[in-house]
């Protein structure tokens, strides 16, 4: 089922959800936003859901292949190929740069990444606090690592179909009805990871440009995300679904996640091992670690986080 008219959400609507779910001036620091909810307590109740050690990477490989949903390929380029004339040993060396806000990379949006009528989140000014020279507020160094209890909504596997068809609307009412077919428990500290099977589909089916069209979370389903006190909100797209259902905002899980809530995202994870793990233990709860590059005045990081299982 693809977007239609009655997921249309008025701005009207959407600014109030945004001042419902808002957190401003609630955490100190406040560049940490929702990461502050995590605790070592939190750290060893993740700790606890490992059963039998699996670790599963969740990052994508480094694409260096143009395609319509990689318009700014990665580089990799060879600097050094050691010679035979080289004093022993001899090293090889390798060049790494991306754009990696995009839809090919895995990455993590830091609190400086996005603003929504000016603002960044805790209500920063975005023109003082982000800069040619980085963020000042909000950046990626601030957030560290996160260890946590992660969760995996993974709806074909709810809903018994291989993938969700870009422009499906993953809407409150559902993520409640995963919970319970997968018997898991979103609560406080969680990371919420939404599989939509994008890239079983992308596989089976070839690349599209998933910024024009994605399954995603409906933005009805944010208040309850933000009622149970999440810290980090991630899937296999950029957790917003596309087309918006809100004219005039394109993006509007993203505002309301980073912007409002201080809950920083994880995009463009590959969930499918993660899946099938999770359905041979019939236990789709586990812990996730994510550790970000510490870049000053970062706005996110190219990230490869696994979950353990």
């Amino acid at each position: 089922m693809c977007s239609s008219p009655a997921d249309a959400v008025s701005r009207q609507e959407f600014d109030a959800i945004f001042a419902a779910v808002r957190t401003w001036g609630r955490w100190a620091p406040a560049d940490r936003g929702a990461w502050n909810r995590v605790t070592p307590e939190h750290v060893r109740r993740a700790a606890g859901l490992v059963r039998s050690g699996t670790a599963v990477p969740l990052g994508l490989p480094w694409d260096t292949r143009p395609g319509p949903d990689n318009p700014r390929p990665a580089l990799h380029h060879m600097t050094d190929l050691g010679d035979a004339e080289a004093p022993e040993p001899a090293t090889y060396k390798d060049f790494l740069a991306v754009d990696y806000h995009g839809k090919a990379v895995s990455h993590l949006d830091a609190l400086s990444h996005v603003a929504y009528e000016g603002r960044l989140y805790d209500g920063r000014e975005a023109r003082e606090a982000v800069g040619s020279t980085g963020a000042g507020f909000g950046s990626v160094a601030a957030l560290g690592p996160l260890v946590t209890k992660g969760v995996l909504l993974d709806l074909p596997a709810v809903l018994g179909v291989d993938w969700l068809e870009p422009g499906h609307p993953v809407r409150a009412r559902d993520v409640v009805a995963a919970e319970r077919a997968l018997g898991v428990t979103i609560d406080e500290g969680c990371a919420v990871l939404l599989r939509s099977g994008r890239f079983r589909r992308s596989r089976e089916l070839g690349a599209w440009d998933s910024g024009a069209a994605s399954a995603g979370f409906h933005v009805d389903a944010v208040p309850l995300l933000a009622e149970r006190a999440i810290a980090l909100l991630g899937g296999d797209g950029d957790s917003d679904l596309r087309p918006s259902p809100v004219e005039g905002v394109h993006s509007p899980v993203h505002a309301l996640a980073v912007a409002a809530m201080g809950v920083p995202l994880l995009d463009n994870l590959d969930l499918e091992a993660l899946s099938g793990a999770c359905a041979g233990a019939e236990h789709y709860e586990f812990m996730i670690v994510v550790a970000p590059l510490n870049v000053p005045g970062g706005t996110g990081s190219p990230v490869g986080p696994v979950a353990v299982l």
